[in-house]
This record gives structure tokens, C-alpha cells and sequence, in this order.
């Protein structure tokens, strides 16, 4: 069985870390997990001949077979206890975030801003859970100045265990709503959960960002003692705007009275933008640098795109969606200013037996907005048509595909929006 400290000598070998067979690069780390489904165990050889330099596994029979394969306990535990081990070599500021909604556009947002002084890492992709933020920190050499890292989480004592292992500096919460209630065990095990982030940092002497204009964040806030907390979008807070408008894209004024366009629509991402620039000026990003990152950032990653189809626009956002970033997608949408308007909504995941309610709910939010079609998506979507009579439901997306390519649409405005697992954006092409 091979020690910590010997195993870290190893990865110091190798190029970079791969649990994946399909992701194999010259001289890597290949480490082998394992799963309901699946062994990597029994793919450890397979790596090596793809070019790994070393594997972890956890079978010694495996391990028998080559010099190479380097016996541990457990896969998983090792590969978080290197990444902790590697963390602690890092002498650079961590900046971790959670969330209930916006984590990816806020990592990304901050991680811009940070890089116009600081090469910076984030994250990649959506990398965030007990295995994403291992990989995340093991990505991150010394030539880096500064880290972004996204924690997601859909069950308590998640958050804790991902701080444990990025030891963060500096931290915010997004904000608190209705994801993963399945998993949380309701509204207040989410608020519980995403906290653990907020006690990491209170016990570990670390900063706090905070959207002053948050109420349950500030009540949260209030239950721990920081060492240092920082406001924004508060008059007295370290970082003040003024939204100018939020439709079909956040225009904002920064308190220097500069007015910046954005290519991202909604009131939600001005305050991940306000986060981001907060961040931003904290660390001594020139303002003007900051605002240019946060006007030229532009989503491909089905987050609040902005997808034009000939004379069709489309508010593209279809990698997430739980009660609260749903409401507040639809809100939005009613405000927008345009002769003709669209819904197509997919059903809410990992909602448990809050999902007929919520998605009843939503329904009777969406019947308010007096949009000109309502199209809805998915099993669960069914609940919200009480109060929608004449909208259109689809059990499954691929009978929306041939609707929409029966009924054309011209000048119109589409919101396209639902959970990462029913996979709304199939429908950009036929619109």
C-alpha cells in the first residue's frame, strides 16, 4: 500500500490527472474509481498502454500485474487526499463559491475579471462536485496566481467535505432557493447545506463576499463571526452599482458613473456580475479592466445564451432549473419588451414530493405572463397545465422537435428553459 507522501512524489511524475480512459494524455495519472455500474480498476492496464504513466487502484490483484499500478484503500479518498495534499502546497488565494443558482456564470465571471491582473484557474466546465473539485485543484501548478473553484452540492455535508479538500481563503454563496429539495431535505436543509461554506470560512479566518441586498444570505451571515466580510449592492458596501436596465440584456452603471452593455439578460446575473466586480476590486483589478471582462463575457454553455435565428431571438437556458432560477427566468421574460413571445419549458429534476406542487406553481406563475405560446416539456411538466389550458405538452422533447418544425415562428422571442437531464437546447435547431 502506498503512502501519501510517496503517492504525491508520483503525481509530481506525472502531467496531469485522468479518471476517464477516453481522456488519456502522454505521462498522466490515471486513477481508478468506482461506481454502481462501473470498475476503473479493470481499465487501470488499459491506461497505461494509452500512454499513463502511473495508475491508482484499488484491487490488489490489479495492482499485481504492473509496477505501475499503484495499490490504495479506496480511489476515491485518495484521489481527494492528493488533491488536499497538493492544495496545501498552493500558496495562492482560493476562491470558492456555491450556490443554488448562477455558480457556473458567477465562477466564470470572476475568474474573467481576475484574470485582466492575475493568471487565474477555474474550474473547468462544471467540475464541481466530490470529484470535479479534486480534479480541479490537482489542474493548478505554481504558475498560477489565483483559483476560482465552483462547489456544488445535493445533499448536506457535501459543501463541508469539498471545503475540507480546497481549503478556500475567501468564499460566496450565490444565494439560497428551492434546488435539490429532494436531496437537501427541503428549502432549510439547502440553506443548511450551502452554509457549510460560510462555517469553513468563519472557523478558517477566511473572507466572506456577500450580496448585501440578500436577505437570507445576510441572516446567515449574521449567525457567524468572520474575520473579514465584504458587502456589494449596498449603499455603504465595498462595491456599489446601479442596474439600468436587465431586458433583453443588464445594462449597469458602476458607481463611477461608467455605463456598461453586457451580453447576459435578467436581474440574477447583474448581482453575479456585482459579485464578480466586487471580487474584482478587492484583489486590485483596475475598474476599468473589470468592467471590460464583464461586457465582453459571452456564455456558449447553454447558461442565459443569447442565440439569434434569423428573425427569432432565443434566451437560451437550459443547463439547470429548479423553482427558484425558473421563477425568476419566467419574471424576467415577462418584462421583456417584445410583440411576440414564447415558453418552452422542461420539467424541474430532483425536486422529490415538492415536484407536483412546485411544478403547479410554476404554472400558475408562467399563466401570468400572458405570453403568446406556452409549450411544456417532460413528465412533470403535466402538474403545471392546471392553470395552463392552452398550452402545449409534450411528454418528451422529441415530439416538441416535430411540432416546432410543423409551426414556424418569425419575430418572435423564445425562453427555452429546464434541467440539465432533459436537454432543452435539442430544440434551438428547429426553431
Amino acid at each position: 500500500m502506498i503512502s501519501l507522501s510517496h503517492l504525491y512524489d508520483k503525481f509530481l511524475e506525472c502531467t496531469g490527472v485522468s479518471t476517464d480512459t477516453r481522456k488519456i494524455s502522454p505521462d498522466c495519472l490515471f486513477v481508478a474509481l468506482k461506481g454502481p455500474a462501473f470498475n476503473g480498476n479493470q481499465f487501470a492496464p488499459e491506461a497505461l498502454e494509452k500512454g499513463a504513466r502511473y495508475a491508482i487502484v484499488d484491487d490488489p490483484a490489479v495492482a499485481e500485474t504492473d509496477s505501475r499500478l499503484l495499490l490504495v484503500d479506496d480511489g476515491l479518498t485518495a484521489l481527494q487526499a492528493l488533491a488536499r495534499h497538493h492544495r496545501r502546497t498552493l500558496n495562492i488565494p482560493i476562491v470558492a463559491l456555491t450556490g443554488s443558482n448562477g455558480k457556473t456564470t458567477t465562477k466564470e465571471l470572476i475568474a474573467d475579471v481576475l484574470s485582466k491582473k492575475y493568471k487565474t484557474y477555474a474550474t473547468p466546465g462544471n467540475f464541481n462536485n466530490h470529484i470535479g473539485v479534486p480534479l480541479t485543484l490537482l489542474a493548478i501548478d505554481d504558475s498560477y496566481e489565483m483559483a476560482v473553484v465552483e462547489m456544488g452540492a445535493n445533499h448536506q455535508r457535501e459543501i463541508a467535505l469539498l471545503s475540507s479538500i480546497a481549503e478556500p481563503t475567501h468564499g460566496l454563496i450565490t444565494n439560497v432557493g428551492k434546488a435539490h429539495l429532494e436531496g437537501f431535505g427541503g428549502i432549510e436543509g439547502v440553506r443548511k447545506g450551502k452554509g457549510e461554506l460560510f462555517d469553513w470560512l468563519s472557523q478558517a479566518g477566511g473572507t466572506v463576499f456577500i450580496n448585501g441586498s440578500n436577505t437570507t444570505l445576510l441572516a446567515m451571515a449574521q449567525e457567524r463571526q468572520f474575520t473579514e466580510l465584504v458587502s456589494y449592492l449596498t449603499p455603504d458596501g465595498a462595491y456599489n452599482a446601479t442596474l439600468v436596465q436587465d431586458t433583453p440584456v443588464v445594462v449597469f452603471r458602476d458607481a463611477d458613473g461608467r455605463e456598461i452593455t453586457t451580453h447576459l439578460p435578467g436581474r440574477y446575473n447583474f448581482e453575479n456580475m456585482a459579485a464578480a466586480l466586487c471580487i474584482g476590486q478587492y484583489f486590485g483589478v483596475p475598474p476599468e479592466e473589470a468592467n471590460r471582462a464583464i461586457a465582453d463575457y459571452n456564455p456558449t454553455n447553454n447558461r442565459s445564451q443569447v442565440v439569434a435565428k434569423g428573425s427569432n431571438t432565443i434566451l437560451l437556458d437550459a443547463y439547470n432549473a429548479n423553482p427558484s432560477s425558473m421563477a425568476a427566468a419566467v419574471q424576467q421574460f415577462m418584462n421583456l419588451p417584445a410583440q411576440k413571445k414564447v415558453v418552452i419549458l422542461g420539467d424541474m429534476f430532483e425536486l422529490g414530493p415538492e415536484s407536483e406542487a412546485e411544478h403547479a406553481a410554476l404554472g400558475e406563475l408562467v399563466a401570468k405572463g400572458n405570453f403568446d405560446v406556452v409549450i411544456l416539456a417532460g413528465k412533470d411538466m403535466k402538474y403545471a397545465l392546471g392553470a395552463l389550458p392552452k398550452a402545449y405538452y409534450f411528454p418528451d422533447k422529441f415530439s416538441l422537435h416535430n411540432w416546432l418544425l410543423d409551426h414556424p415562428f418569425e419575430n418572435t422571442y423564445f425562453l427555452v428553459k429546464g434541467s440539465r437531464g432533459i436537454g432543452l437546447e435539442s430544440v434551438v435547431p428547429f426553431i
